[in-house]
């Protein structure tokens, strides 16, 4: 693996420039690597608005036959890669989803009787041009690279572990200055590094507040109302000073819900951006969720990044916003790849919609293509509405909660819960698995992730491999399944001789290049480091 590492580290500095007049890059035409005319072209459709859409990633291969018509389809990813050289070059478009574009149009065109048999058509957006070698290790690895010079993970920064409390669906009706800071104190014990407050926090009432009686905004939060982002008043009469230093004293960060006014084609941006540069300096809040946004053309999406931009500037990079994608018409996975994570998906329990095989399914899919510390998966409390998951074997409930942790821990991983509603024992066995995540995290978020096993489905022995120069991390799950072993060929990665089980449970045995995982409990996990 460390060769292909060094190799791929190299391909990927050839990457096509980003800079361009009006941000319109010109597009260069792959050129095969080798003479062989045997191509694999696969696309990558995801799915955004994920409130509405169970199935985020859909992927589609053909593989080339000479002679045959040419055909173009829509998309952010394409490869082409030569199956018996296992080189290519993959194209990422740095745009919204084609259902979320102003303008509608093919993205790829493929012709097997042409040089290259993969090539883009013009449109006004970003576009890299990534070449790579190694098969789809190698192309993982180059997605992976490129899109950490985009935005490169700062220690301490990124891939911290935040909560929210609006997943416990009390959404703002409990928020006040006592609450908050019972929920500061309970997060700091599981070892939450970022408590945010979702919407409620300030003056104004949105559509989803509680307290809105029908009457609340969603968007034209200025014309609404002047002082809509100050603090609420009845909620937090003393401000949110106070909040942020007793988060400070026990080692946390405070974080907060914002909704950048899109109205007039988010003509306000400067507005806001002033104003989140002013939380940043006055309060030293630098966490933001972002909600509510609406790109509904490129004016609206220029401007919207002008305002992304601004705040990262003016804060010196210090500010991370996650930028939801659960709903509207919004930048989604590529657009404005260099701000923060995505916070991916709304999954309540109250609503019987979430599983933590699901959330493990998705975030396998994904894995393939966005680099894991760019996505914000979430975990809830599983001991949560029981009752809706009466006899259901894959209830939150019944998995353990360390293996539900261990399911995102690859990720930017989100507390969807109140930190205070925990069960002292979950708490307590959450904090465990927490402390020995961030004793390993550098390493993990700083290798490439290959999703391995059978795509989760409920049943499946599934996971990652983290690979790092002279090291694998194999995080493994055994869903509900009659197997209580998985076997893994290490050799594509290496040569290894020893492994170490981090996970509280199960076994692991090297045979040779053969890793094999043992657990004697379904809905459990493995995770062991090979060197």
């Amino acid at each position: 693996m460390k060769r292909c590492v060094i190799a791929l580290s190299a391909a990927v500095l050839s990457v096509s420039p980003l800079s361009a007049e009006d941000g319109v890059e010109q597009e260069k035409s792959a050129q095969a690597s080798a003479p062989y005319r045997h191509w694999r072209i696969t696309a990558w459709e995801l799915r955004d608005r994920t409130d509405n859409v169970g199935e985020l990633v859909h992927k589609r291969e053909w593989l080339l036959l000479p002679g045959t018509e040419k055909f173009e389809f829509a998309g952010n990813l394409a490869d082409m890669q030569d199956v018996v050289a296992g080189e290519g070059k993959v194209y990422l478009r740095l745009a919204p989803l084609p259902g979320s574009r102003s303008r509608e149009g093919n993205d790829f065109v493929v012709d097997p009787d042409s040089t290259p048999v993969l090539a883009t058509i013009p449109r006004a957006c970003r576009t890299l041009e990534i070449p790579y070698s190694g098969g789809d290790l190698g192309r993982r690895a180059a997605l992976t690279c490129a899109q950490r010079r985009l935005r490169a993970r700062v220690s301490g920064r990124d891939g911290l572990f935040l909560s929210n409390t609006w997943g416990d669906r009390n959404r703002d009706s409990r928020l006040n200055e006592k609450f908050m800071r019972e929920e500061i104190a309970a997060a700091a014990k599981v070892g939450i590094e970022v408590v945010q407050i979702d919407d409620g926090w300030q003056r104004g009432r949105t559509a989803n507040s509680s307290a809105a009686n029908g009457k609340g905004v969603w968007n034209g939060y200025w014309a609404s109302d002047p002082d809509f982002w100050l603090p609420d008043p009845v909620r937090f009469p003393r401000g949110l000073g106070p909040l942020v230093e007793y988060a400070a004293e026990r080692g946390l960060r405070l974080g907060l819900w914002f909704g950048p006014d899109s109205s007039e084609d988010a003509a306000n941006w400067r507005r806001d951006a002033d104003l989140l540069v002013k939380m940043h300096r006055e309060l030293g809040i630098d966490y933001f969720k972002i909600d509510s946004l609406k790109t509904n053309n490129e004016l609206s999406l220029n401007r919207q990044r002008n305002f992304f931009t601004t705040v990262l500037a003016e804060s010196d990079g210090r500010v991370v916003f996650d930028l939801d994608v659960t709903a509207e018409r919004r930048p989604g996975y590529f657009a404005l790849p260099e701000i923060g994570p995505v916070f991916v998906e709304n999954r309540y329990t109250d609503w019987h919609k979430y599983w933590p095989h699901q959330t493990l399914r998705q975030f396998w899919a994904l894995c393939e293509v966005i680099d894991p510390v760019r996505l914000r998966m979430e975990i809830l409390n599983p001991l949560r509405n029981r009752e809706y998951y009466k006899g259901d074997p894959l209830a939150p409930a019944n998995w353990p909660v360390e293996s539900i942790f261990a399911s995102v821990m690859l990720s930017s991983p989100l507390g969807w819960f109140e930190a205070s509603g925990l069960s002292p024992e979950t708490a307590e066995r959450l904090s465990k698995i927490v402390a020995t995540w961030k004793l390993h995290r550098g390493r993990l978020h700083g290798g490439v992730v290959h999703p391995i096993g059978t795509k989760p489905d409920g049943v499946a022995w599934t996971g990652f491999a983290v690979a790092n120069p002279g090291t694998v991390d194999l995080i493994l799950f055994r869903e509900l399944n009659d197997q209580a072993s998985f076997k893994f060929d290490l050799s594509a990665f290496g040569q290894f001789s020893r492994v170490q089980v981090f996970s509280p449970r199960g076994r692991a045995r090297l045979e040779g290049n053969v890793f094999e995982a043992m657990l004697n409990d379904k809905l459990d996990f493995v995770w062991a480091q090979l060197q």
